[in-house]
């Protein structure tokens, strides 16, 4: 593969008499990237040291995957996205229940955005990485019951293990809304509710347009990668499973 590095040249128009500067033209040129060239040996040594203390710290084992943790081993919901929603409940609603005195009713974050299943064995800081390489923090989100009905319509015809948590919905043989539960109790589409996801998906990523109508929204400055880190920090053994929280009855 070749990259590119664009060189832009600026030229600036500036009179005897002071005035102000004032951009005249722009040019530029492209530099192919390709295997003919070589890095500098004093650039190469400078920055070997950092590289090495880098990996080091990614790959110090933080906790141990007893078995894989995988998106792809349920149809409504999955054993990795069950994780990760669960990660951003337990970690999100402390911080947002101290700045705000409301807890958390359920989680909602993207398929997509999970890049990488978790390998049977050592957990690191990489293992964040590679699953979650997006700079996405965690926004909790307030709705209204109508939009809450939204989001639950979308989860049910997008036929995708969506990661959720908190929230409990139950489909019958024809794929028809049977229940949901929020939290233990049913759906109140009188109520709002506080639902944490991703600024991603907040921007109707996904095609999740419902939290474009958020009543308010609270940036609690939480990374659903450093999450995932403190998480496997504070947890020695990750396990995870596909359960009943997003289920279809026969």
């Amino acid at each position: 593969m070749t990259h590119f590095v664009i060189f832009i040249t600026l030229t600036v128009s500036v009179s005897c008499r002071q005035s102000p500067e004032k951009l005249v033209g722009i040019t530029g040129n492209q530099i192919p990237i390709t295997d003919s060239l070589h890095g500098m040996d004093s650039i190469l040594t400078y920055v070997a040291s950092y590289g090495k203390h880098i990996d080091e710290v990614l790959d110090e084992q933080l906790a141990y995957a007893p078995v894989k943790i995988t998106k792809e081993d349920g149809s409504y919901n999955s054993s990795e996205g069950n994780l990760m929603a669960d990660i951003v409940m337990e970690r999100a609603n402390p911080v947002f229940e101290s700045r705000t005195g409301k807890k958390i009713d359920f989680v909602l974050i993207n398929f997509g955005g999970l890049r990488s299943s978790i390998s049977k064995g050592p957990v690191s800081a990489r293992t964040a990485y590679e699953v979650m390489p997006f700079e996405n923090h965690i926004m909790v989100v307030e709705l209204s019951g109508k939009s809450v009905g939204k989001l639950i319509d979308f989860l049910v015809a997008s036929h995708t293990a969506h990661p959720i948590s908190g929230l409990h919905i139950v489909l019958d043989k024809n794929d028809r809304l049977r229940s949901v539960d929020i939290q233990g109790k049913p759906f109140d589409k009188n109520r709002h509710y506080f639902v944490a996801t991703s600024n991603y998906l907040l921007g109707g990523g996904d095609h999740m347009d419902f939290f474009k109508e958020a009543i308010q929204v609270t940036d609690i400055d939480y990374l659903i990668r450093k999450a995932m880190i403190d998480y496997f920090t504070k947890n020695d053994t990750i396990t995870a499973a596909v359960d009943d929280r997003f289920i279809k009855v026969k």
